[in-house]
């Protein structure tokens, strides 16, 4: 159905099956395969069995999801090895991205279809960076459904000027994103679910290119049915402070009283952190040299960190040299080791504020008769050696090049979340 790299969400109304939107791939599915998805899925329905996701016979692989009885997503992808964790990530993802936009009340009324095909367009944008159209990588919240986060060399500095930016905006809800990922935030803004987090970071990221804007959101887990205002301020060209606040104050008033007072003295103190780039770490902390990636998740917190080291020239002889792998490939394989382990080994905790979004935990079956949780794991492919460990604050999966020897993995990763957490209290 579809090329084998590609994946594609398909929006149809629950009832009558009328189609929505298609984003995802530059080939859409014709009108008869769309047809097709929604009819096996109502025909399934109409003999009290839920139809929620397939195989192809090529390989492929299509998740169907229904959302408050009113509209249907169906995520196709042509890639067999695309899993059913990434699938129903981005169905639960996409309706978020849709209620943030739109609010719960537009999308629960089908009061006029064509009228709701314009206002969807608004969140197309939004849609095609879950979908990895836009430029994000080494982002994984999405996925994680853990805020991506940046730690600071001088994170009390940034505390304390975003709570008080914040507190003169009359808000109790601020963040301060740097390249995308959360650098300081409020104590109101980290008891938002961590989809919204997720979510609004991905939304200031959509809206790059302007130096400040005020714009209407909905949380789809805190306030679906009532609008906030989202004001966001372009700082420095990838760093954004926002606050979410009612109908005062003006985004002229902040911009021209508060932005530049509160944030001007730290224009250096930004930069420094601009400077460190995709590695989420300040250059005090130290990794093992053979590390390619790494993603530490505090499972407490619903808060991640991930980083993708530089490449570097193979110590080994030039008939042996290991092929370097590019900063795209690392990210890859680490969201692909991601899965593999909370798909068979490791937990996948789940926000109580989204029941009616979460399905069971999507392990397989030779992992159900354990009488014990894992708390390791490991794998060795023809282009990285990974390892994954869980204690019960943090779960940390980690690529070493081919170099290392397998033996080592387990202390090597045991020193890691060592230095990671005990530098940086993470």
């Amino acid at each position: 159905m579809l090329q084998a790299e590609t994946i594609q969400i398909l929006c149809l109304t629950a009832t009558s099956g009328v189609p929505l939107f298609s984003r995802g791939s530059s080939k859409q599915l014709p009108f008869s395969v769309i047809g097709s998805l929604n009819g096996v899925h109502m025909f399934g329905a109409g003999q009290n069995t839920t139809l929620s996701s397939c195989e192809t016979d090529r390989g492929g692989r299509v998740m169907w999801r229904v959302f408050q009885e009113s509209l249907m997503l169906i995520a196709v992808s042509g890639n067999s090895a695309t899993s059913e964790l990434q699938l129903r990530r981005l169905l639960e993802n996409t309706w978020n991205c849709m209620v943030l936009v739109l609010g719960l009340e537009e999308l629960g009324n089908l009061r006029n279809v064509e009228r709701l095909k314009r206002e969807l367009r608004a969140c197309f944008r939004l849609i095609d960076r879950l979908l990895g159209q836009d430029d994000h990588e080494g982002m994984m919240g999405e996925l994680t459904q853990c805020a991506d986060c940046l730690l600071t060399p001088q994170p009390t500095l940034l505390q304390e000027a975003l709570d008080a930016f914040t507190q003169a905006a009359s808000s109790e809800f601020g963040c301060l994103l740097v390249r995308g990922r959360v650098a300081a935030a409020t104590e109101k803004w980290w008891r938002l679910a961590p989809q919204e987090v997720v979510l609004l970071s991905a939304l200031v990221r959509s809206l790059s290119g302007m130096s400040s804007c005020d714009y209407p959101i909905y949380l789809p887990h805190g306030s679906p049915t009532v609008a906030h205002r989202l004001l966001r301020f372009q700082l420095l060209p990838g760093v954004d402070v926002c606050v979410l606040c009612g109908p005062s104050p003006s985004l002229h008033q902040v911009e021209s009283e508060l932005v530049g007072c509160f944030w001007s003295p730290l224009t250096e103190t930004l930069r420094r952190c601009l400077e460190q780039g995709e590695r989420c770490l300040p250059p005090t902390v130290n990794l093992h040299r053979s590390t390619l990636a790494l993603l530490l998740i505090n499972r407490e917190t619903r808060r991640s960190v991930s980083v993708c080291a530089p490449p570097r020239a193979s110590p080994s002889p030039p008939d042996t040299a290991v092929p370097l792998l590019s900063a795209s490939k690392c990210w890859e394989l680490l969201r692909l080791f991601y899965v593999f382990a909370v798909t068979r080994y490791f937990s996948m905790e789940e926000s109580s504020s989204t029941p009616a979004l979460v399905d069971p935990p999507l392990q397989e079956d030779f992992s159900q008769g354990f009488s014990h949780s894992p708390v390791h794991c490991y794998l060795v492919t023809d282009e990285c050696k990974c390892y994954g460990l869980q204690t019960p604050q943090h779960q940390l999966y980690l690529l070493m090049d081919l170099t290392v020897p397998t033996f080592a993995l387990r202390s090597i990763a045991t020193q890691t979340l060592s230095t990671v957490t005990m530098a940086m209290g993470f």
